[in-house]
């Protein structure tokens, strides 16, 4: 997929495949949830008004208050890219969440999942 139309997708479509993606594996909407405002630095209630305004990825990560600084121990492949060798900042927060997502669903530990 080009990157253009990652960018501009809206968060509220994407959101529900992440949450299908845990849910497969016996996992929660409250895990992803928490795997988001981990990584983002957004509280509940900001996430849900992001989703609600059907905002793109580009500017949910744009918007985000704070990306986690430790979102640099977030290592391992995603669509066949090591996620610390992405150069795009962008693309680099948008692969961070699936790989914590996949780790998420792999059944990894939330404390693992969250680098504590």
């Amino acid at each position: 997929m080009p990157r253009q139309s990652i960018f501009n997708m809206s968060l509220s479509k994407i959101y529900p495949m992440l949450v299908q993606k845990a849910e497969r594996k016996n996992r929660t909407q409250a895990e992803v949830n928490q795997i988001i405002r981990w990584l983002a630095g957004y509280t509940q209630t900001e996430l849900e008004t992001q989703l609600s305004k059907d905002v793109t990825y580009q500017t949910f990560f744009e918007e985000a208050p704070q990306i986690n600084p430790n979102c640099a121990l977030i290592t391992g492949v995603v669509c066949g890219v090591r996620v610390e060798d992405i150069e795009d900042p962008l693309m680099q927060k948008i692969r961070w969440l699936d790989k914590l997502v996949d780790e998420l669903a792999k059944g990894k530990t939330m404390e693992k999942i969250l680098r504590e």
